[in-house]
């Protein structure tokens, strides 16, 4: 048998790994264009110019490609909000909390294909597995981090941080965004009807949550 070098190991990794990552990309054009829960593991074969069979030695299933695509929108959320928050250190924690959650809001606008797989039971049958969901549980532990930090600088009561809190946010943006996409699927963030209203929609959590000033 021949021995197989290092650097021909890295080659076959990165090669399977390109292949993996145009077979995703693929398959988010074909949902885009069929509909999320159409996706067709032979139509992603012809697209990719590979037989039907080679494309089960990536992926045994289209629920595989269905949990790829949800484990790196997920990444992807959990990252867009971790980034605008970094890009302003100085910010106190409810205009961080603004920060972030406009950042998310965008990038679902812009990403309407895995918006619908990640937010919405687009795909009769799909559950995500533990890894695909794990940066989604992180995205809402970073929410209830940002406002237990608001919490804590007396900028709202501690209710906004519990349960209670964290679904009543994401509740409202999700209902935002859920406006925005039925309605008006091709406006921008900045000419999107719904869109427009992030920044009430985010005043009506802050008044629900005021803090108690001065009571005994």
């Amino acid at each position: 048998m021949k021995n197989v070098g290092p650097s021909e190991l890295d080659r076959r990794s990165r090669r399977r790994r390109d292949t993996i990552e145009e077979i995703l990309d693929v398959s988010l054009e074909l949902m885009a264009a069929e509909g999320v829960a159409a996706l067709s593991l032979s139509a992603v074969a012809r697209r990719v110019g590979m037989r039907p069979p080679s494309l089960y030695q990536y992926f045994d299933s289209k629920m595989a490609i269905y949990d790829a695509l949800f484990q790196r929108g997920s990444q992807a959320v959990r990252d867009t909000y971790r980034a605008a928050q970094a890009e302003r250190p100085e910010a106190n924690p409810l205009e961080s909390l603004r920060i972030g959650t406009e950042s998310f809001t965008r990038w679902c606008i812009a990403n309407p294909i895995y918006c619908q797989l990640l937010f919405w039971r687009t795909v009769p049958g799909f559950e995500p597995s533990p890894e695909a969901y794990a940066p989604a549980v992180e995205s809402v532990e970073d929410l209830r981090t940002g406002l237990q930090l608001a919490v804590d600088a007396g900028l709202l009561s501690p209710a906004a941080a519990t349960d209670e809190g964290v679904a009543l946010h994401s509740a409202l943006v999700a209902g935002l965004l859920s406006q925005q996409l039925a309605n008006e699927p091709d406006a921008s963030f900045e000419d999107g009807r719904f869109t427009r209203l992030l920044p009430a929609v985010l005043e009506l959590f802050v008044t629900k949550y005021q803090p108690s000033r001065g009571k005994k």
